[in-house]
């Protein structure tokens, strides 16, 4: 096994100068199918830059194969670095730019495997010589683009904090109503305001030493992608950790609120959001803006239990979020309307989740034990212990009933009365 290491070293070594003899046809391959599959990368500018990148990836990895060149000793051509930084400031998903790397891996590995062929070895050379070959590059790759989108965060960062200065000015004149130029606003923004909107406050529950405000920008714009937005969001950052932000939905008047919450998922998880209503025009541009800061301002009142919920939408808590303004007489109302059940224990959580459900299914015994996985008798025995415990039956307030327990959901223990009481 130790006299194999050498003999696979040296048939690198043979690859990379027969690969050398022709590598200019080799890197106008690479390049010709990454021109083919590139995209949106060819929107920021300086493509040039990608292919110097490229090209002295291609000679770095030769080195590599050819003269045993470590690893750890290499860093990313200054033309890769340089063209991180125009993507990050044109907003052109780092996604992107990391597939780019993909295909000329790619690229680059099947002209090795070519030459490879063309040195007309024995099998066993060939699959070790494969194998070392797939190791260094793989490596090599990882490597770089570890490199390369730093490079793209700190300077999205560093961009970002510029751009928002001077750009927050402009939304806030939009969302005070004073009076604007609407041309000029789009113009300055690069945002189209006339058109429907979505409008959105993210953060970070926990915001590490560094600025976050490219990660949020990072998750905004994924967010459009799976919501399948016409155009580019508009995003404010708003300190280290939070942003707001507009997704333009064209003249699309409504989103999937079923979708949403995985959508949000799927873009990043540890982001929490809230969001305002689909609206109109520029006046939905604010109204939509002012959604989302008072369903924020929801969340900020929930409870510790009640404050894991990744994404809050205005149209599924606009009753409880209007009324919270006031949180001693929601919660006065709550006790009222619930009675006994507003109890802040086991047995009392038991009845109300099993009441909304029944709520929420039409008040189907059936439909709800099979949600909640229980017996039918079981929910009918819940359900009237639960209107013995009001005083009242389900139907006489049922629209109460239905806010009351929206409310719990999303404050929690906020408004529930603390009790000492055991429950058989």
């Amino acid at each position: 096994m130790a006299g194999a290491i050498p003999e696979t070293e040296k048939l690198l070594t043979a690859v990379a100068a027969g690969m050398r003899a022709h590598l200019s046809d080799i890197t106008g391959g690479i390049w010709e199918q990454l021109l083919a599959e590139i995209g949106p990368l060819r929107d920021g500018g300086g493509v040039g830059l990608l292919q110097a990148g490229m090209t002295a990836h291609v000679a770095t990895l030769l080195d590599v194969f050819e003269y045993g060149v470590p690893l750890d000793t290499i860093e990313g051509p200054a033309a890769a670095y340089e063209y991180a930084r125009r993507l990050a400031q044109s907003g052109t998903p780092v996604h992107a730019l990391i597939r780019a790397y993909r295909i000329a891996h790619r690229s680059f590995l099947q002209a090795c495997l070519a030459e490879l062929h063309r040195q007309c070895i024995e099998e066993e050379a060939s699959v070790a010589a494969t194998s070392r070959m797939l190791a260094l590059s793989f490596d090599y790759i990882d490597r770089v683009t570890e490199q390369v989108i730093d490079v793209y965060q700190r300077e999205r960062d560093r961009w970002l904090r510029n751009e928002c200065a001077g750009r927050t000015a402009r939304v806030r004149d939009v969302l005070a109503a004073r009076e604007v130029d609407l041309e000029g606003a789009e113009s300055a923004l690069g945002y189209r305001l006339r058109q429907h909107h979505l409008g959105l406050v993210a953060w970070l529950p926990t915001a590490h030493d560094r600025a976050e405000v490219a990660r949020l920008d990072r998750f905004t714009s994924g967010l459009a992608e799976l919501l399948d937005c016409p155009a580019r969001p508009l995003f404010v950052g708003q300190g280290r950790a939070a942003a707001w932000a507009w997704l333009p939905l064209g003249s699309r008047d409504r989103v999937s609120w079923a979708r949403l919450p995985s959508a949000v998922e799927d873009a990043d998880p540890s982001v929490r959001v809230c969001v305002g209503s689909v609206e109109p025009g520029i006046e939905g541009f604010r109204r939509t803006h002012r959604q989302a800061l008072r369903v924020q301002e929801l969340a900020a009142l929930a409870s510790p239990d009640c404050r894991d919920c990744r994404c809050t939408a205005y149209a599924r808590v606009a009753p409880i979020a209007m009324m919270s303004a006031n949180i001693d007489d929601l919660r006065r109302w709550v006790r009222s309307v619930l009675g006994p059940l507003a109890d802040d224990d086991e047995h009392c959580a038991r009845l109300r989740e099993t009441l909304r459900v029944f709520l929420d299914t039409g008040c189907s015994y059936t439909a709800t034990g099979s949600s909640q996985i229980l017996h039918r008798n079981t929910v009918q025995y819940r359900i009237r212990k639960a209107e013995e415990a009001m005083g009242y039956p389900v139907q006489e307030r049922r629209t109460d009933l239905d806010v009351a327990l929206l409310a719990v959901e999303h404050l929690g223990s906020v408004l529930l009365r603390k009790s000492n009481t055991e429950h058989a």
